[in-house]
């Protein structure tokens, strides 16, 4: 079984290329994100040097006691433990001291005024914390992780909402915010602050399922760094923000692969049951008898299926014309063959029973002149063969044509004393390309038309001009017009406008050996009736010779 490539499948593949539009939105989500992964940094590093802008020249702020025992430290470390607990419950700013008066950690009255700064400046969803030079963590105040918003939606919608999140997964709400071990002490944004230079920082939350953004601002005392001020964030409003981005994206790329599928499907639909409609009447154009007819489907179309289909029918045209040529041509060949047979039959017979020698004489002539005739027109028919061969081979020089129209011109007066031929032509040289002997030949056929269908004195007259770089040659005469029936297939093969009957036999190919003369030339050769209807012009026009 041949797999077939059918039209709708190529246009399905071409459709997959909608496939970049998704990638494209995917890059700019990424871009979107960077930036306000950007955004966040300098905001909380804004923020961080308004918390150390009030506590700068202060250092008595950062002042701590002696180390304490390991049992302080342990108590202060429970401490720790408990304030990051209450700070959670309660969303409010816990100074360390408060809760660990024994630690030794800070004066009371310091730790008091770094709690209110921070409890002024605290947000819902950032942390902000206050360390010495020592690395001792002197006040904490906030939580990472967000309100729980209610849900809103039933049915449908939870629906979507669910399906969407197996898609496109949202921020974890629930992680681990505490304070790792090492976050003070190997946090290299607290480390470039306590060495004087602002800085931000991305970490993993200790459970792995958030992402921190940290900034440290020094706070200064003269020209020394007393402490840092750092303020945390989750990414969980960008992820949230990108997670929105990516389920439009997703809905919108549905949507757009949705209904580019529907309308490319319903378009080769109706572009297949075109073609195949074309097909049916193509296969059926010709009958049983033979007989061509034109093309219906798509001819009156202004695509690529109308010019389809309008060419087919050119070619049914051409198809139907050579059909009839051939029709014609048996006819034609039947009827100029009969005569000359009949008479070489007729004479042979006489001759045969006929014992006086004069009238053998007479039927031997008779004889001769059929047989002249029959030869007439063998050679007719193989003249347009002979010609179109020669015409391959034909070698062109440069001629004047003004002064081969005259030397024919001259010739007509002689053959045809009947009839009168004028000749208008300038005195300078015509040049064209081509073959003089041919062109001679062309004139020939043109003339003898003339001569035959024009009216018995009345002049036939040549004109030959130049115009626009190109040489127009007229031949006109009066007489009958042409009839409406070859009107426009004068020039074509086994045409003729001639009453059957007459001594010399006319195969209707002597203009079309003419256009084929002309179209060597690269010319173009018509025929058209006089507007007063008193006779026919036949127009050439060939192009002038370059340099």
């Amino acid at each position: 079984m041949n797999f077939r490539i059918t039209l709708r499948l190529k246009l399905a593949l071409v459709a997959l290329t909608l496939l970049a539009l998704p990638w494209v939105g995917w890059r700019y989500v990424q871009e979107m994100e960077r930036f306000l992964l950007e955004a966040q940094q300098q905001a909380l590093l804004a923020t961080a040097r308004a918390v150390a802008t009030a506590l700068h020249e202060r250092p008595q702020l950062m002042r701590v006691k002696p180390a304490p025992s390991d049992a302080a430290r342990r108590g202060a470390e429970e401490s720790l433990k408990q304030a990051a607990e209450l700070a959670e419950k309660s969303g409010q700013p816990v100074v360390v001291e408060e809760i660990g008066r024994e630690s030794g950690v800070s004066e009371q009255q310091s730790v008091a005024e770094i709690g209110a700064i921070l409890r002024g400046l605290e947000r819902s969803t950032s942390r902000i914390w206050v360390v010495n030079r020592e690395l001792k963590l002197l006040a904490l105040a906030g939580s990472l992780k967000p309100q729980a918003a209610p849900e809103n939606g039933e049915g449908a919608a939870r629906l979507w909402r669910d399906i969407l999140a197996r898609v496109v997964p949202r921020p974890a709400e629930d992680f681990d915010e505490a304070l790792d071990e090492d976050v003070l002490g190997t946090g290299r944004e607290i480390a470039h602050a306590l060495l004087g230079a602002p800085a931000t920082r991305l970490r993993n939350s200790a459970d792995g399922r958030a992402v921190i953004v940290s900034a440290a601002h020094p706070i200064w005392s003269g020209d020394n760094v007393v402490g840092a001020v750092v303020v945390e964030e989750t990414t969980h409003s960008i992820l949230a923000v990108r997670s929105q981005a990516l389920e439009r994206l997703l809905l919108a790329t549905i949507v757009v692969f949705a209904l580019a599928a529907a309308v490319l499907l319903g378009f080769a639909t109706r572009l297949s049951s075109r073609i195949r409609r074309l097909r049916d009447e193509a296969e059926s154009a010709v009958d049983a008898r033979g007989r061509l007819k034109r093309l219906v489907s798509g001819s009156l179309a202004g695509d690529e299926i109308g010019d389809l289909s309008r060419s087919f029918s050119a070619v049914l045209d051409k198809l139907s014309q050579h059909h009839g040529y051939l029709e014609s041509l048996a006819g034609r060949l039947s009827h100029e063959l009969r005569t000359p047979i009949a008479v070489v039959r007729s004479s042979l017979e006489n001759l045969r029973l006929e014992s006086d020698p004069a009238q053998r004489q007479v039927y031997l002539g008779r004889a001769e002149e059929g047989l002249s005739r029959l030869s007439k027109i063998l050679t007719r028919m193989s003249e347009a063969t002979r010609l179109e061969q020669s015409l391959a081979s034909e070698a062109r020089v440069r001629f004047d044509l003004a002064e081969v129209a005259r030397e024919c011109v001259n010739g007509y007066r002689l053959a045809y004393p009947q009839q009168a031929f004028d000749l208008d032509a300038p005195a300078r040289p015509v040049l064209v390309d081509g073959s003089p002997d041919l062109f001679a030949q062309l004139l020939d056929k043109l003339a003898a038309n003339a001569a035959d269908f024009g009216r018995p004195g009345s002049p036939i007259r040549l004109v030959l001009a130049e115009e626009g770089g190109q040489a127009r040659l007229s031949v006109t005469n009066s007489g009958l017009p042409i009839p409406p029936a070859i009107e426009g297939r004068l020039f074509g093969s086994m045409v003729s406008a001639r009453a059957e009957g007459g001594d010399d036999p006319h195969l209707g190919l002597g203009l079309y050996i003419a256009r084929l003369i002309a179209e060597f030339h690269g010319g173009s050769i018509a025929a058209a009736n006089l507007p007063d209807g008193s006779g026919v012009s036949v127009r050439l026009t060939f192009p002038l010779a370059c340099g």
